[in-house]
């Protein structure tokens, strides 16, 4: 179970972002969730209220990949594969949304995978 005081920050921390960072249907919002086992990210639009694509280390080719590799380099998977339906969804300009998280190690990962595979922002 997580450390109610470290949860409450990190929610502080959202709302303080999410306050700044919208997703429209042009720009699209990528918002990454850190648990201490997996990693998750999805693209949202919140004009529309839809999340428009979604992979995680439990998705496919991903989680085929957790065998051989663990956090940062997953997480720089998970970000290539999100680049990746992106683009098959004609999407190439994003916002990005921490979530909370510090911006360093497996989220990073996720943004410079993401970046890596053709994604803008």
């Amino acid at each position: 179970m997580a450390n109610k005081r470290q949860d409450s920050a990190r929610l502080r921390r959202k709302v303080r972002v999410r306050k700044k960072v919208s997703g429209t249907d042009i720009r699209p919002r990528i918002c990454v969730f850190r648990s201490n086992k997996h990693i998750y990210a999805q693209v949202i639009s919140d004009h529309q209220g839809q999340t428009l694509a979604a992979v995680s280390t439990l998705s496919g080719g991903v989680a085929d990949a957790s065998k051989k590799s663990k956090g940062v380099e997953l997480a720089k998977l998970v970000g290539l594969a999100l680049a990746k339906v992106c683009k098959e969804k004609n999407i190439s300009e994003v916002v990005f949304d921490r979530n909370g998280f510090i911006f360093h190690g497996r989220v990073k990962a996720v943004a410079d995978g993401a970046r890596e595979g053709g994604l803008k922002f």
